[in-house]
């Protein structure tokens, strides 16, 4: 004799195979709140309904059941024509997804389908498994622009890459996120070009967050030859550039740098000049004390501060 759960399970199930959408839709909700594993099946099934509406009910009850048997349905629906179910499955197996399913996800990545490959690509970050290494270098010559993008991005989370020669080129691709995102993995990667990559990009690039972001690499690289490059870039016309570039200089203090340090205390910004009054501590150089004095005054409260942490710093290291 079926049990209540049994009836009322096959009662939705029925309605499922409904010609009204109404009809699916209340049993796709009615299996959401049921919120059992016996509800797995049947909710695999409306994924694949004509409807969106019931294919996003399904993606959610999966989510919150967290059954892994529903991995490699809700792969399929990352290849979804309606943005809405691809972001929610997205979320979901971005919970679901574990070192298990690697071969799997790299299986996913044959089929020609950008939107699957795009999020299967995102999928391969979480895992972090550096047998995806091949098929991620594979769409560094992809003809979409979304999908080299998303593979350089996805390298930057890869265990154990260090070097990765097909990686560079990136940095001059055609595409502005392309190039964002390259100047953003070679912060994470060892080749032995990519510090003047990284400074060609800082100062020639059209785009101020390639500009930006090739900053932000530097400072990990910390590296002292980009200083003939770093102090053209602080005069550069984005603030955002300015102010990475002098976080990168409070790692590389330059004694050479000292004027056009001060001069950063006077930029428009208070960001910039909060860097700035940082940069200059850590130059720990006498003569910066004048400018710092000054800053003391500074209209934004966050300057003084560090001016005054840096007035401390330079007479502990001069004393």
């Amino acid at each position: 004799m079926l049990t209540d759960t049994n009836l009322e399970l096959n009662q939705w199930l029925e309605m499922l195979q409904s010609v009204n959408e109404g009809d699916r839709l209340v049993a796709v909700k009615s299996l959401q709140h049921l919120g059992e594993d016996t509800t797995v099946d049947a909710l695999i099934i409306a994924l694949e309904d004509e409807s969106t509406a019931v294919q996003k009910i399904a993606v959610s009850a999966l989510w919150e059941i967290a059954n892994p048997q529903a991995v490699p349905a809700l792969l399929k629906t990352l290849a979804s024509p309606d943005i809405e179910v691809r972001t929610e499955a997205l979320s979901a197996l971005g919970e679901l997804v574990t070192t298990d399913h690697v071969l799997l996800l790299l299986d996913a990545l044959h089929q020609e389908n950008i939107n699957l490959q795009i999020n299967i690509l995102i999928l391969l970050r979480k895992i972090h498994d550096i047998q995806s290494l091949p098929a991620v270098l594979s769409f560094f010559d992809s003809k979409y622009p979304e999908l080299r993008e998303a593979a350089i991005t996805t390298l930057r989370y890869l265990n154990q890459v260090q070097i990765c020669p097909p990686a560079l080129s990136l940095i001059n691709d055609s595409d502005d996120n392309v190039r964002r995102a390259t100047a953003l993995t070679l912060g994470h990667l060892a080749d032995q070009e990519i510090v003047d990559l990284l400074t060609k990009a800082l100062i020639s690039d059209i785009d101020w967050q390639v500009r930006r972001n090739a900053a932000k690499s530097l400072a990990i690289h910390a590296n002292s030859a980009a200083i003939p490059a770093l102090k053209i870039a602080l005069k550069d016309e984005h603030w955002q550039v300015r102010k990475f570039v002098l976080q990168v200089l409070q790692k590389t203090p330059h004694i050479e740098l000292l004027s056009a340090l001060i001069e950063t205390l006077t930029d428009e910004y208070s960001d910039v000049r909060k860097e700035g009054a940082i940069a200059l501590g850590n130059l720990g150089i006498f003569d910066a004390l004048n400018a710092l004095q000054q800053a003391l005054d500074d209209p934004d409260r966050d300057v003084c501060i560090y001016a005054e942490k840096a007035i401390k710093k330079i007479h502990n290291l001069v004393s």
